[in-house]
């Protein structure tokens, strides 16, 4: 079972999107006039009902993005690549909401009120502003400050039971009341933007697969809300992006530092350590490098090119096409891995430093 709370590292994205219904998104990217690397690279690899969307934006109509956040650490490098997302929604014209999912951060993760705004602000909400995002178009808020969304959430909670919720989230006898009615609150969330509007409005939201119980559940409660004329909903549109792999394989963790590049790093020795050490798709031996060539897709070193640090596709062809004829040495790689690493950081630095002061007066 996959759920929002914990996913398999060993997932199988094939057989999950066949398992349920998510449509593999290959066969209308080419409808984008201007498409998002992540599109081109397979990064984001399916969708429900992002065709709608594309249809949208081609006619320059409104649209909103809805991505959530649930405070509960620092931010990495798997975190930005849903900012680069929402940001490149918003220079498209879209409308972009951010719920602070507090109210689930105290029912999943026992934390304060206190803790997870000051969290929010001073790392999350700095973060997106200095990656990019205009402060003065975006949505943001509490859940517990969201009287509107709290009062949808009441009202929505009717339409589905606990054996569904059961069915969709694994939940067993000894989860609390408030955990279960978390993701009644995440389905206020998304269809949040179609009453702040107040008109039908299509919404697309940007997920990692294991967020698709919350999309499942929503489109399923929109629909039910929609026929008993309760409401007027669309339901909302999602796309999937692949996880990127942390430094020592598996996923990109916040609680093992040792697979993560966080947003706040800086340059250091620690730094140079972690990438000259991480795993990477080489050989065993510089000879059978040579003479095989490397993987690079199953290379963190590479990943983080593809998702982060190389926009030009025909750099990246080059690393990729000098990788596999054994031309490219892995330590090489990493050093210029680091070295682009490091022009970021150091950039990112004044960009957060800048944001940090913005961030203060958002919530």
């Amino acid at each position: 079972m996959i759920t929002p709370w914990e996913v398999s590292e060993e997932l199988d994205y094939k057989k999950t999107m066949e398992n349920f219904g998510i449509k593999t998104i290959k066969n209308i990217i080419n409808n984008i006039e201007t498409p998002h690397k992540f599109f081109k690279r397979g990064i984001i690899f399916g969708h429900r009902d992002f065709d709608k969307i594309i249809k949208c934006i081609m006619e320059n109509k409104e649209f909103s993005v809805v991505s959530g956040m649930m405070p509960s650490g620092k931010m990495h490098f798997g975190h930005k690549m849903v900012i680069d997302q929402l940001l490149y929604y918003q220079n498209i014209g879209g409308s972009i909401y951010i719920p602070i999912a507090d109210l689930e951060a105290y029912w999943a993760r026992n934390m304060d009120f206190e803790t997870t705004k000051n969290l929010a602000i001073e790392e999350y909400i700095t973060n997106y502003i200095a990656l990019g995002l205009n402060p003065n178009k975006i949505n943001i808020y509490l859940q517990s400050k969201n009287e509107t969304v709290k009062d949808l959430a009441m009202k929505l909670s009717k339409k589905v039971n606990f054996s569904e919720m059961k069915g969709i989230y694994g939940f067993g006898g000894e989860t609390n009341i408030g955990h279960i009615f978390a993701p009644i609150v995440q389905v206020g969330d998304i269809l949040y933007p179609q009453i702040d509007k107040n008109k039908k409005m299509l919404t697309v939201v940007p997920v990692g697969i294991d967020q698709d119980p919350h999309i499942r559940l929503t489109r399923d409660i929109a629909n039910r809300a929609t026929k008993s004329k309760e409401f007027n909903f669309i339901p909302p549109s999602s796309t999937y992006h692949r996880f990127i792999t942390g430094l020592t394989g598996g996923k990109m963790s916040s609680s093992k530092p040792e697979t993560a590049i966080f947003l706040s790093d800086i340059p250091s020795k620690s730094l140079r350590k972690k990438i000259m050490s991480c795993k990477t798709g080489g050989r065993e031996t510089l000879e059978e490098q040579k003479k095989l060539g490397g993987i690079p897709e199953n290379c963190a070193v590479y990943e983080l090119f593809v998702y982060h640090l190389i926009d030009d596709d025909n750099e990246l062809k080059e690393i990729y096409n000098s990788c596999t004829n054994g031309e490219l040495t892995c330590g090489s790689c990493k050093k210029n891995c680091y070295e682009k690493l490091t022009a970021f950081l150091n950039d990112f630095k004044e960009k957060r430093e800048v944001a940090k002061e913005i961030a203060k007066d958002i919530l």
